[in-house]
């Protein structure tokens, strides 16, 4: 049995332990890899109660994690086997500092109703992500203790252990996941939609509104959650709760998406002041040259050209010049030219798009009298890229944060994604932008499809 201050794969140290469930074991750890900074390592032991659709579900978890891409989801660390006495299977992630929703539920905490527009409204956005992408990922157990509110008011996504990846087929064996009163019938006979985890998401709301688990609530006999007399919210937010939980997956919203777009299209929610919930906000980051215009009824941001990008170049030409010289001299010896010049040619075409980048400025609008979005890109006064698109089309802004895309933000269109900055922010300039867009867009509610 793993104990506090032991050592995993010589890397990680845990700390304390956060849960344990069914040979599962999940630990605050310390990972000396990186000077001691915080990771969750999750474990699982084979053997006794861990059987062979444990595992299944436990690698499942590690390899969809590997490919998720959000920045309300844990990044994925680590997997790794120990076999010493036993076969131990490890799961390393991301640590958001932050309680979950059942444990402020646990310790009294009130939620406004409000803070619950705020939990859904961030859940329902991480779940657009997920059902986006080809095959669609479930989540499959949304409820309070996966739901983490950091030290930043910010929702997380944690623990996809019982994750689905594709649509089950017809007359496959299957594995039933989920918690009561978070779960829907469908989900038990093995048929879960992206309409299961709307309902796990409605269950969370009713428990957050009433202080109640929704499995303790009594149903009426259409299996109907009974909770709007428990709760003193408005009569809107109810309805839309009520719909979220409807025991038929056709009296449901269909997608995250159809979910969240009800919320905005409503007068009575999500367009009140939100004094109570979000207090942080990040500044504009010291020495930016980012640049943002707000109007009445039009958003505009500027990225400028590189501030060095002459010496850049200058450099950049230099070494192009120094490195295609020796080749040049050496295959000419060996009259093999052709190859010397295709190096060449490699080096000068690299050389050429640092050029362009290094003096490009960027251009992102938002204009609500034209009801279009429009991305376009100018080097040396030459516009050389236009985006243009809808603001129906739009479905969510984020912070990209994967390696190919850092520096730069992410903007998630219908089946399409245009990164916004090409690399040259900062990680605190992208997460400052991507603020300043969405709190822009939630003060401008009038840009219904």
């Amino acid at each position: 049995m793993p104990q506090s201050q032991e050592i995993f794969k010589e890397r990680y140290q845990l700390q304390s332990q956060l849960g344990l469930n069914f040979g599962r074991q999940t630990w605050l750890a310390k990972d000396l890899a990186t000077n001691g900074e915080f990771v969750v390592v999750k474990l699982l032991t084979f053997g006794g109660e861990v059987q062979w659709e444990d595992l299944k579900l436990f690698e499942r978890e590690a390899q969809v994690l590997k490919q998720l891409n959000h920045p309300r989801i844990p990044k994925y660390r680590d997997y790794f086997t120990i076999d010493d006495r036993s076969l131990w299977f490890g799961l390393v992630q991301e640590h958001i500092q932050g309680a979950s929703l059942k444990e402020l539920l646990v310790q009294g905490q009130k939620f406004t109703e409000l803070q619950v527009e705020d939990i859904v409204i961030d859940t329902l956005e991480i779940l657009i992500y997920l059902h986006g992408l080809n095959p669609p990922v479930l989540h499959r157990d949304i409820k309070p203790s996966n739901l983490i509110w950091s030290d930043r008011q910010e929702v997380y996504l944690v623990d996809f252990g019982a994750v689905q990846d594709k649509a089950s087929a017809e007359g496959k064996t299957f594995t039933v996941v989920g918690t009561y009163g978070y779960a829907p019938m469908e989900q038990y006979g093995g048929r879960s939609v992206p309409a299961s985890d709307l309902y796990g998401l409605g269950a969370t709301a009713i428990h957050l509104l009433t202080g109640i688990s929704p499995a303790e609530l009594p149903q009426d006999d259409d299996l109907n959650i009974q909770f709007r007399d428990r709760s003193g919210a408005s009569d809107q937010l109810l309805d839309w709760v009520q719909k979220m939980t409807a025991p038929s997956v056709k009296r449901r919203f269909t997608s995250a998406k159809e979910a969240l777009e009800a919320l905005y299209q409503d007068p009575e929610l999500v367009t009140k002041p939100k004094a109570n919930s979000r207090q942080i906000k990040i500044p504009k980051p010291f020495n930016s040259r980012v640049e943002i215009w707000r109007f009445p009824t039009k958003l505009v941001i500027t990225i400028p050209s590189s501030q060095f990008g002459g010496k850049f170049v200058s450099v950049l030409l230099a070494l192009s010049a120094l490195f295609g010289m020796g080749p040049l001299a050496f295959f000419s010896s060996q009259a093999n030219i052709l190859t010397a010049i295709m190096m060449i040619l490699g080096l000068i075409y690299v050389a050429y798009f640092q050029v362009i980048k290094s003096f490009t400025t960027i251009f992102f609008s938002i204009d609500l009298s034209e009801r279009t979005c429009r991305l376009s890109k100018k080097t040396f006064g030459w516009q050389h890229y236009v985006q243009k698109f809808g603001i129906y089309q739009l479905e969510y802004i984020y912070t990209s944060m994967s390696n190919r895309a850092k520096g730069s933000v992410a903007i998630q269109i219908q089946n399409n994604r245009f990164m916004l900055g090409d690399n040259k922010l900062t990680e605190l300039e992208t997460a400052w932008l991507t603020q300043e867009i969405q709190d822009w867009l939630q003060n401008h509610q009038s840009i219904d499809p």
